[in-house]
């Protein structure tokens, strides 16, 4: 039984026994109806991995495309790199990679030297150096809720005890939240959403995060012109049709703001780089690989890993973190390797030749490439419709953006207010 259906059956027997003890009938129009709960709107944060704002234009859309049209839509800026956590990162806390200290999907630390973080990493010590919207927002007395978010399942601010069984002291996490499991289906994941939104007004959370992922996957898989990729489009469209019906059916007002953290760009054989070719594998180890590289030099190897890395090379280019142009943003934070090579945007490095074939789809380029920028859109009844951001919009604006519509003061960041300012009605 649907616990509708359990509420209802449980109501009617309380009622027949209640009718069963009163010595009088009393006429069902004698009886006031139960005013409508007047619900203050709720702020959604949606992020959709992987979806470019030019799969818009594909016509298998129409939910997205409704609220393009009823509110704001543009083509976002990431930060750089162009990869999964570092922008997920950036959109919560206003802060690029280089500041926030989740600088790659795959990072090292000097005072961690037998760790490393991976995209499953949860220990607060990596995610400590930059405060989440939903911390900002639980300090001021604002309930929060997350239906998956990078980073949403750390105890932020805590620490993780070095021996078994590694247990984590202090540290904040949203008032709800949930582990992250790709086999959660969308429905799900937006029946999670919904739920807690049908909650007493007291434990009802003001944000809430929502997170979809095969967008990413096929364009990975696929490349991002297939028709794996575009069904996956209609699919996640879909599951937006069902949260906008299920807040419409709670009488549930609404702020969704709709991103993603990146675009995609086909790869193929005949751009691979392999780093074997380019430096003597005894210069150096590679700490990651794909469209850009970032290396340590062997000890003592610094020289000759330099002579081979710095000569001119077509579609790629290399250097000292310390000598990363400052476009990027990146460059100065520790965790960042001493050496970062960036290919021309189609074009992969791999640790050596492949031996099966490249194909698919890959991000993490320069954040100015046009197959690189990211998913925009905000509907809601605190938005100002048609509203366009300037060109230079990037994604740690939307950090002051949430926080300005929960009612919180942000800490500081290196995201501008005044970027999205009109977006929101005075």
């Amino acid at each position: 039984m649907s616990a509708r259906r359990l509420s209802l059956a449980f109501a009617l027997s309380v009622s027949a026994l209640l009718g069963a003890c009163a010595p009088v009938q009393q006429h069902p129009a004698s009886v006031a109806a139960a005013p409508a709960e007047q619900r203050a709107p709720v702020t959604i944060l949606v992020s959709i991995d992987g979806f470019r704002p030019d799969y818009l234009t594909r016509g298998v859309s129409p939910n997205l495309n409704g609220l393009a049209a009823g509110g704001t839509e543009a083509s976002m800026r990431p930060s750089f790199p162009t990869k999964t956590f570092p922008n997920h990162w950036a959109i919560v806390t206003g802060d690029r990679p280089d500041r926030s200290g989740i600088v790659a999907n795959n990072m090292e630390d000097d005072s961690r030297p037998k760790d490393k973080f991976t995209m499953a990493s949860d220990d607060p010590y990596w995610w400590n150096e930059a405060e989440p919207i939903w911390i900002t927002a639980e300090k001021q007395g604002v309930r929060t809720a997350t239906m998956f978010w990078p980073g949403s399942n750390v105890a932020w601010g805590g620490n993780k005890a070095a021996e078994w069984p590694y247990k984590i002291s202090g540290g904040s996490r949203p008032s709800d939240w949930a582990q992250f499991n790709e086999a959660i289906s969308p429905t799900q994941r937006v029946n999670g959403v919904l739920d807690v939104l049908r909650r007493p007004a007291d434990i009802r959370p003001r944000f809430v995060t929502l997170y979809f992922d095969e967008v990413d996957t096929a364009g990975h898989v696929n490349g991002p012109a297939a028709p794996e990729t575009t069904q996956a489009v209609a699919d996640v469209d879909a599951h937006i049709g069902d949260l906008i019906a299920g807040l419409k059916a709670l009488g549930q007002p609404a702020n969704i703001v709709i991103v993603s953290d990146h675009g995609m760009a086909a790869k193929a054989n005949d751009r691979v780089l392999p780093i074997d070719k380019i430096a003597d594998p005894a210069d150096y180890r590679v700490v990651e690989a794909g469209p850009y590289a970032s290396l340590v030099a062997n000890p003592g190897r610094e020289k000759a890993l330099e002579a081979a890395l710095f000569k001119p090379r077509d579609h790629m280019q290399c250097w000292r973190k310390g000598e990363i142009p400052a476009r990027f943003h990146y460059g100065t934070h520790r965790r960042i390797p001493p050496y970062f090579c960036l290919a021309e945007t189609g074009w992969v490095f791999q640790n050596t030749t492949p031996t099966k074939p490249v194909t698919g789809g890959d991000h993490g380029w320069d954040d100015r490439a046009p197959e690189m920028r990211a998913l925009f859109i905000a509907n809601g009844p605190a938005f100002v419709g048609g509203f366009r951001p300037s060109a230079d919009f990037t994604n740690v604006d939307v950090y002051p953006l949430l926080a300005r519509l929960l009612g919180v003061t942000p800490v500081a960041s290196d995201g501008n207010p005044a970027v999205l300012q009109g977006l929101v009605k005075p």
